[in-house]
């Protein structure tokens, strides 16, 4: 009978640690915004393309060649 009660002791520590450790990085902005960094990259802006086009003097931007 008295195993239960260490195990229960040890389980509530356990959920105490991970309530924590969740709380922690909740609070650092783990959880933040997993999407558009990883989608970000297939939409490219205007600004990097006109620099990309006259340091490379690539043909990837035709409005800025004009």
């Amino acid at each position: 009978m008295g195993m239960i009660y260490i195990m229960l002791i040890v389980s509530l520590c356990l959920a105490v640690f991970f309530l924590a450790i969740f709380l922690w990085a909740a609070k650092t902005g783990q959880y933040d915004d997993d999407y558009s960094p990883s989608v970000r990259i297939l939409y490219e802006d205007d600004s990097t393309a006109h620099e990309t086009n006259q340091n490379n003097d690539g043909n990837r931007n035709s409005k800025v060649r004009q």
